[in-house]
């Protein structure tokens, strides 16, 4: 009956030790006896253990009750000290156990090892008498976690047994996680065996090393696969890597083969979907899936509440918030990043300077670095610059370098080299190497001519070897995702994507179209100025998606960089011309042009 209880995730406060144990919800006649046995009192002990809110005081309350405790029992409670973080705790239970087993010891690794004290960890170990493959895995685990990488492998190398998944799986998470993917992927091909967790690693280091092309295509090989079936972590990795593709249709794939499984219930599983069908451009498919979710918990709320905001539609991102606290669900703190996200992108400057000043009150919410970039992004947009730029110097932490960047881009827009060079100044104090900073300074330097500031810049960058990342656009079609960078000389279609570009621009001409100069960020002539705008890649995708694709079809395209003013009015325009809605997510927010419009009302 204890056992059932604990199974149950019901575990009693103090007083369990001492009365009977009642389970949630249950009459009050319903209830377990008193432990009588050192097995009763060890599974009422591992409860604590397992238990969400970890009751150190509780578990060290009902120890103290047990007659004899054995192994267990202080192995037990030595895990509850770990869980909670009290290291020192379990110092000290250590030091004072009677007799200490295998498992003591590997306790004593695996909790050094996750609480970040590896060098105490090491030293238990080599301090252990008899050593098991637990021992050996908790001592490459909490090496590899730690990226010490070198160590890793020489324990590795080392442990006698390597038939052991655990012990491989670590080597693959650990060179994943420290960016060395071809050796994490020859680790893995090395497998004697391999589980699910192993295929996991594979997927979610592959996406956390921006390589989700691999990922679905390891994904592919997992689900054909006949001794392993892909869980909640495998789907949401490979959810996330279709989500940083923008890849919509091997998206729409894995949300085909979950409604095959019980998975697709889960709220965890239906999150990652909505989040997926929101950052590949389906609005209309999140929301629909968002509907359908028999339980939805914050996390879920949040998704969507976000896909609304990136989306530009503000006003619906906070209807929903206001639905979702009807509910009775409680916002956490990254609800308010969303909807002060939404704010931005609608333009909602009073609503979003309310609900920062009121989330702490209302709420209990402090506000953190991310509600301040925010706050100085909201501002900006509205070209509030001088207050922005009073908000980040009074913030009661280092700023984060969007703040900076949103700063930078503003001022841009409002031609104000003051605050532009205040920016870029910090921006590059924090990262000298990053390209950012330096390109967006030397852009404004060249919409005001200031070539000579420009040539400045470049020569600083030079320098100091920065490398400027490439700005490139794609577009999937019909599961081929095809890339763009501006000027491309590639793409074999290439002849008729400039054919198309150039009908585009004789009827975006006689709209009143005229090219945005600005953009055009080389001292040349105007007419070859004309020309590299007409190269940009964003607009090579949309026309070979335009050629690719039956009329009257969404396009759906994607940029690495924040889409330039001139590409952006060109959109506008091609969306009325081929009376199609062109949807395209550049690092910023998704713009929706349909009709010679954007969603976005030219805020972004």
């Amino acid at each position: 009956m204890i056992g059932r209880h604990l199974r149950l995730g019901v575990v009693g406060a103090r007083s369990l030790a001492t009365a009977p144990i009642r389970r949630a919800g249950a009459d009050a006649s319903a209830s377990t006896p008193h432990p009588t046995t050192t097995a009763d009192y060890n599974r009422l002990l591992a409860g604590y253990a397992r238990s969400p809110d970890r009751r150190l005081a509780d578990a060290r309350h009902l120890f103290d009750r047990i007659p004899n405790p054995d192994a267990v029992s202080y192995n037990t409670l030595l895990s509850c000290h770990f869980a909670r973080g009290d290291v020192a705790g379990a110092r000290e239970l250590f030091s004072a156990m009677p007799a200490r087993d295998v498992a003591s010891w590997n306790t004593m690794v695996s909790g050094l090892s996750r609480n970040g004290d590896l060098e105490e960890a090491r030293a238990v170990f080599l301090a252990m008498p008899a050593r098991n493959s637990v021992s050996w895995n908790a001592m490459v685990s909490g090496l590899a976690s730690a990226g010490d990488m070198a160590n890793a492998e020489e324990c590795f190398r080392d442990a006698p047994h390597k038939e052991d998944a655990v012990l491989w799986t670590a080597m693959v998470s650990g060179y994943m996680d420290a960016g060395n993917v071809e050796k994490a992927v020859r680790f893995f091909h090395a497998m004697p065996v391999r589980n699910l967790v192993s295929w996991n690693a594979v997927v979610a280091g592959y996406v956390k090393n921006s390589r989700g092309e691999e990922a679905l295509r390891v994904f592919k090989t997992l689900v054909t696969a006949a001794d392993v079936r892909p869980n909640e972590s495998t789907l949401s990795s490979v959810l996330l890597g279709c989500s940083n593709l923008s890849a919509l249709g091997f998206g729409r794939q894995v949300h085909q083969w979950c409604t095959k499984l019980p998975l697709s219930r889960r709220v965890t599983v239906g999150t990652a979907l909505v989040s997926m069908y929101c950052k590949c451009g389906d609005l209309e498919g999140a929301c629909r899936l968002f509907g359908e979710m028999r339980t939805r918990d914050v996390v879920a709320w949040n998704a969507m509440i976000s896909g609304y905001a990136q989306h530009g539609d503000g006003r619906e991102a906070i209807r929903l918030f206001e639905k979702m606290k009807g509910t009775g669900v409680e916002p956490n703190w990254i609800t308010f990043v969303a909807v002060l996200t939404a704010c931005i992108h609608t333009g909602l400057c009073d609503f979003g300077i309310q609900c920062f000043e009121g989330m702490q009150e209302a709420y209990g919410i402090k506000p953190r670095v991310d509600h301040y970039s925010c706050m100085v992004d909201l501002l900006c947009r509205a070209g509030l610059l001088e207050r922005s730029v009073n908000l980040i110097r009074s913030m009661p932490f280092e700023p984060h370098p969007s703040a900076y960047g949103t700063l930078l881009a503003a001022c841009r827009v409002y031609k104000n080299l003051e605050f532009a060079e205040f920016a870029a100044g910090k921006l590059i104090e924090q990262n000298p190497q990053s390209a950012g900073a330096y390109v967006q300074l030397a852009n404004i330097y060249a919409a005001a001519n200031q070539w000579a500031d420009v040539s400045r810049v470049r020569r600083w960058m030079k320098d100091n070897a920065v490398v400027k990342t490439p700005g490139y656009s794609w577009v999937e079609i019909k599961g081929v995702i095809h890339e763009f960078r501006s000027n491309d000389r590639l793409h074999p279609q290439l002849h008729l994507i400039h054919g198309k570009l150039g009908q585009l621009e004789e009827r975006m001409k006689a709209m009143g179209y005229v090219p945005d100069l600005d953009f055009a960020l080389h001292d040349v002539e105007e007419s070859l100025k004309v020309q590299m705008l007409m190269r940009h890649s964003e607009k090579l995708a949309i026309a070979f998606g335009l050629i690719s694709t039956a009329p009257g079809l969404t396009l759906r395209i994607f940029k690495n960089l924040r889409i330039c003013g001139d590409c952006h009015n060109a959109a506008k325009l091609i969306s009325k011309i081929e009376d199609r809605e062109i949807i395209l997510r550049d690092t910023t927010r998704f713009h929706h042009f349909r009709g010679g419009h954007c969603s976005c009302g030219d805020y972004w």
